[in-house]
């Protein structure tokens, strides 16, 4: 029964990935989601309570597997930034959904706790990796972190003029013109100016 129940909360969340990623959290619909999943909508409020609760469980789930498989490695920032495209570049749905939690939930400063804790772990480890001079500390860690992020999803987040001129780019070579952005973030620039970190 347990086992069942457990299938059944895993359907839902894949159902509900798939249709968030698509239709965004306004758009969604808790009846298509429950006839993918082979459930119903009681189901639904019954695990998760609401459509927002849904959507911040699907939230959890992949924001708690990318923070486990894929874990900050403040000593290179460009290896880093590589695995997360490779997981991005996997799962087309993170980019989708994380532009749909920017747009739908963010407005009413709405967290997801796991990527709070996340966001501090890796805050963290920058800050520690600036004290002890393996990084740039002309940033502010929350400032690095945003730029390393944001490149992350850069080839997610194409003008639709712009695609055109970028057809048949490899994924290496999208890999690579990532990892050099962040390499070329970190390396020391003349007259750049210093920071504490935490400024």
């Amino acid at each position: 029964m347990i086992r069942d129940s457990q299938a059944t909360r895993q359907r839902l969340l894949d159902a509900a990935a798939e249709e968030f990623s698509a239709y965004g959290i306004a758009g969604a619909r808790v009846d298509r989601i429950a006839v993918a999943a082979r459930s119903n909508k009681a189901q639904i409020y019954h695990y998760f309570g609401s459509k927002d609760q849904l959507f911040d469980a699907v939230m959890h789930a992949i924001v708690a597997k990318t923070a486990g498989e894929v874990p900050i490695d403040a000593q290179d920032l460009p290896g880093w930034a590589g695995r997360l495209f490779d997981r991005y570049e996997e799962n087309p749905r993170i980019a989708r959904l994380a532009t749909w939690y920017r747009l739908e939930r963010v407005i009413d400063d709405a967290q997801i706790d796991v990527l709070s804790d996340a966001i501090h772990e890796e805050l963290e480890e920058i800050r520690k990796a600036q004290v002890a001079g393996l990084l740039p500390a002309r940033y502010r860690p929350a400032d690095l972190l945003n730029l390393v992020l944001h490149l992350t999803f850069l080839w997610a987040f194409v003008f639709p003029e712009l695609r055109g001129h970028l057809r048949g780019a490899s994924r290496p070579h999208r890999r690579q013109v990532l990892t050099d952005a962040v390499a070329a973030l970190l390396a020391d620039g003349a007259g750049a100016d210093e920071a504490a970190p935490g400024r």
